[in-house]
């Protein structure tokens, strides 16, 4: 990262996107950005989030470090295109949301996936042998079906991590358990909508949240600038035209995408599958 000269911080408003899915890379980056935002100064942070969800964990440790800086800093969270499941968990770490109307956020809830191709292995004549320490030690093995028990064990897991999704969001937004439960089924709603439920506080874009991030602070929303805090650009990226640039990185998040669902296989996720 490097900074301006003489810089001015405090007369600047931090900025930090949340795009794509949400994993340990994305954690990464944005703790370190957020650790930048305290060191820095920044008064307020506009938290621009256009991502479906991820694992849990990562959503956990996010969301945990936006409590330990709003202590400090105003942060005015930004829902895009898509803000949903883990991303909604981490939005409400920020003390206001703002969504476009269209925005889709939503997806509250939580999901496990696993491969089951035991048919697929006895057509091609494959088999495994196992030898575990505990009757659940493979839990979700791809060459067979889950028992009863293994579904009863899996589901008292996703009932727990349901839980503290939805407690966070009552705690963050200030709504009663029984009233976040009411749409907290995984459901997906407009952010026009999301507002009558509560789940954010206003609608507008972007640059509205930047001036109310400003507002917040006692800084003029007219000459207040965001200072963009990004990991730097791959060096391909500084090399290659802007069309080719264009081509790698749809083909980079394709990749990278394939990448998460088989790191994933298996994980509870609060992500939201279309």
């Amino acid at each position: 990262m490097v900074w301006p000269f003489k810089p001015q911080f405090r007369k600047q408003i931090a900025r930090i996107e949340i795009t794509g899915a949400i994993a340990a890379a994305t954690r990464k980056r944005v703790l370190d950005a957020l650790k930048l935002v305290e060191e820095k100064k920044f008064p307020a942070l506009l938290l621009r989030i256009d991502s479906p969800g991820g694992t849990v964990g990562d959503s956990q440790e996010i969301y945990s470090a936006l409590i330990r800086l709003r202590e400090k800093v105003k942060i005015v969270a930004s829902f895009g295109n898509i803000s949903a499941s883990g991303g909604v968990y981490i939005g409400v770490g920020a003390q206001h949301i703002v969504a476009n109307p269209g925005t889709i956020t939503g997806s509250i809830g939580v999901i496990l996936r696993g491969n089951n191709l035991e048919r697929l292995l006895e057509k091609v004549g494959v088999s495994f042998k196992v030898i575990k320490s505990g009757p659940y030690k493979d839990i979700l093995a791809f060459d067979r079906e889950l028992t009863e028990p293994e579904k009863t064990i899996l589901q008292d897991l996703i009932d727990t991590s349901y839980h503290q999704f939805v407690q966070t969001v009552a705690d963050g937004r200030k709504l009663a358990v029984e009233t976040v439960r009411s749409f907290a089924d995984g459901r997906i709603f407009t952010g026009e909508q999301a507002l009558e439920l509560g789940v954010v506080d206003r609608l507008g874009t972007e640059e509205d949240a930047r001036r109310w991030a400003a507002e917040l602070v006692g800084l003029d929303p007219e000459k207040t600038k965001c200072f963009t805090i990004e990991e730097p650009k791959p060096f391909l990226n500084r090399l290659l035209p802007a069309s080719r640039v264009g081509k790698a990185s749809g083909l980079a998040a394709g990749l990278n995408w394939v990448e998460f669902e088989l790191t994933t296989s298996g994980q509870p996720l609060w992500l939201y599958r279309p």
